[in-house]
């Protein structure tokens, strides 16, 4: 009776679920809790306070919105994406792009916003160029695409859920803001994140269950964060104008 107890408690999605939505609710609280409080630091520089109403727009419409559209409807998605005859693989990536590009969309909209928060365009940024084309082609999802290449390999070989997916891919993208921008990021981990892992979540969600992977082993999740970087090697291939355009500034704007 009590074995057959605990193997209803582990199957059941109640139990499956607690975990991941006590963890976002973690890492949104402290999202929300030191960007409010930074910002009211902040306030009294106009760039500064600027930066941090974009970061706002960012919270509010990419992780708020957009994270509550793919997580309610997440069925309906799924059921889009496993209708197009494509090899999963390839859809994986596709949508990872795509929903890269909805998030730089919004980067890239509160940039060009800079006047509504107080400053003119260009006084405060979050992204490199306030042209989209220039943002997704040199400076932020082309670079993403061997990433999310990478990980279409993970899923190949490992049943990684959607959600140790959303967590590990944020965690890479951590690496990659403090990387390119400092140390400071790492402060904002969680920020980054609920950025990041939407990205790659509801691809990994509609990934077919009837795959032929293992269950990944411990070590499988350390590696998981930093094997895709091995696939930025394929730049040359899938982003060749990186290197004929050597010289295209990494920002287009003057220092904050």
């Amino acid at each position: 009776m009590r074995n057959g107890q605990m193997r209803k408690a582990r199957h059941n999605p109640c139990h499956s679920t607690m975990v991941p939505r006590i963890v976002i609710g973690i890492l949104a609280t402290w999202t929300l809790v030191v960007t409010g409080v930074i910002l009211a630091v902040t306030w009294p520089n106009p760039k500064s306070r600027a930066v941090l109403l974009m970061a706002w727009g960012l919270i509010l419409i990419w992780i708020g919105a957009g994270g509550f559209v793919m997580w309610r409807w997440q069925a309906v998605w799924c059921l889009w994406i496993r209708a197009v005859r494509m090899p999963w693989m390839a859809k994986f990536v596709l949508g990872c792009v795509v929903l890269a590009l909805a998030e730089e969309a919004v980067t890239t909209l509160m940039t060009n916003a800079a006047p509504l928060f107080g400053v003119a365009k260009g006084a405060a940024y979050i992204t490199a160029s306030a042209n989209y084309l220039d943002v997704v082609l040199f400076h932020s999802v082309v670079v993403f695409v061997p990433l999310f290449i990478g990980w279409s390999f993970l899923l190949r070989w490992w049943r990684f859920s959607p959600f140790a997916v959303f967590i590990l891919f944020g965690i890479t993208g951590t690496l990659c803001e403090t990387i390119s921008f400092g140390l400071q990021n790492l402060g904002n981990f969680p920020f980054w994140i609920l950025v990041y892992g939407l990205m790659v979540w509801l691809p990994a969600r509609a990934v077919p269950e009837e795959r032929s992977a293992r269950e990944p082993r411990w070590w499988c999740y350390p590696l998981a964060i930093v094997f895709p970087f091995g696939f930025l090697p394929l730049l040359l291939v899938v982003a060749p104008w990186l290197w004929l355009t050597a010289k295209h500034p990494p920002i287009h704007f003057p220092p904050l």
